[in-house]
């Protein structure tokens, strides 16, 4: 046996004694398949089931998640971050949905809004089978740890070397086993820090583990500088009303709601004192780092605002999907 068909062999072995039970394995239902992959893009797997449990009560079928509005989608997803997410899911659900149901085919599939080569080959080999390797950074990890890759995983380059590798070492008949064998190989063996290489499956072929390179594979050029923002929220509060609007697009956060938003401007005259609530509340971001002050004010009368924001009752703030941080500085209130 060659060394590519022993390690799928042996992860194969190693995943029907060690996998992961999750709540949307084996279900056979590509809309739930394919719901998880989406919030596991960018969250842990514990946080993200929860958040799947949930998302699946309120919207059982891509039909209900098509019929629902933005602002319900964005409610749910709200704490997950990387709302573009829930925004690209509620597009592609509605392209479902007028399709007549999933797109059986990866190409199919990849046609989807927000949907790229792994969910894809994620959803179509676990759904319907489709001999397609679903290449995430687990996947990244244990291939350039066992093989001795040292291209970087994030150049094109190194994209089209994993992914060529991954698919040879793909049984067609399996494609949906190993793809879970490999995810779940990489999030709870073969770890970023302290991987399990004493008892690992394949250390005798591992070239990373012969080399002593474990703590060096996979490799990543540098990444982009991350760059700071500093504004200010102030809750403005009247009769039991607060105001609120909608964040635009092309920035962070489009389509979720906010207080009183101020960013390289003075703080505003809302004809009372600004109390100070909180200062340089730190929210970190993939490329971002923000760091925000926030007021309080209770002005005797309305105060003037910009025309995008609308006065609610305090009391329904929760209907609104807001941002992590604006939830963080409000509970200070």
């Amino acid at each position: 046996m060659d060394n590519n068909a022993s390690f799928t062999t042996a992860l194969l072995r190693w995943f029907a004694h060690y996998g992961r039970e999750l709540p949307w394995r084996g279900i056979g239902d590509a809309y739930g398949i394919w719901v998880s992959e989406v919030i596991l893009q960018q969250t842990r797997i514990d946080q993200g089931t929860a958040y799947w449990h949930r998302f699946m009560q309120r919207f059982p079928t891509v039909e209900a998640l098509a019929s629902a509005s933005e602002d319900e989608v964005l409610r749910q997803w709200q704490g997950l971050g990387y709302y573009s997410r829930a925004r690209n899911m509620h597009v592609a659900a509605r392209q479902i949905v007028e399709q007549g149901g999933f797109p059986r085919t990866i190409e199919g599939l990849r046609a989807l809004k927000g949907v790229g080569d792994y969910t894809a080959a994620a959803v179509g080999s676990m759904a319907f089978n489709l001999p397609a390797a679903a290449v995430d950074g687990n996947v990244y990890r244990v291939l350039a740890r066992h093989y001795g890759i040292d291209v970087p995983i994030n150049t094109t380059r190194g994209k089209h070397s994993f992914e060529e590798l991954a698919n040879e070492l793909l049984p067609r008949d399996k494609a949906s086993d190993f793809n879970q064998a490999m995810m779940d190989f990489g999030a709870t063996w073969c770890t970023p820090r302290s991987p399990r290489c004493l008892d690992c499956p394949v250390a005798d072929t591992c070239d990373a583990l012969r080399t002593g390179r474990v703590d060096q594979l996979p490799v990543k050029e540098k990444k982009l500088k991350v760059r700071e923002r500093r504004f200010s929220y102030v809750y403005v509060r009247h009769d039991g009303m607060t105001a609120l609007h909608r964040r635009p697009a092309g920035d962070i956060w489009q389509g979720l709601w906010e207080p009183l938003f101020i960013e390289d401007a003075p703080l505003p005259d809302l004809g009372c004192p600004l109390t100070l609530v909180a200062s340089g509340v730190k929210h970190v971001l993939t490329h971002r780092v923000l760091l925000a002050d926030f007021y309080l004010a209770e002005p005797s009368s309305r105060p003037d605002l910009p025309p995008d924001y609308i006065w609610i009752k305090e009391r329904e703030i929760g209907d609104y999907a807001l941002p992590r941080l604006v939830i963080k500085l409000i509970d200070q209130l």
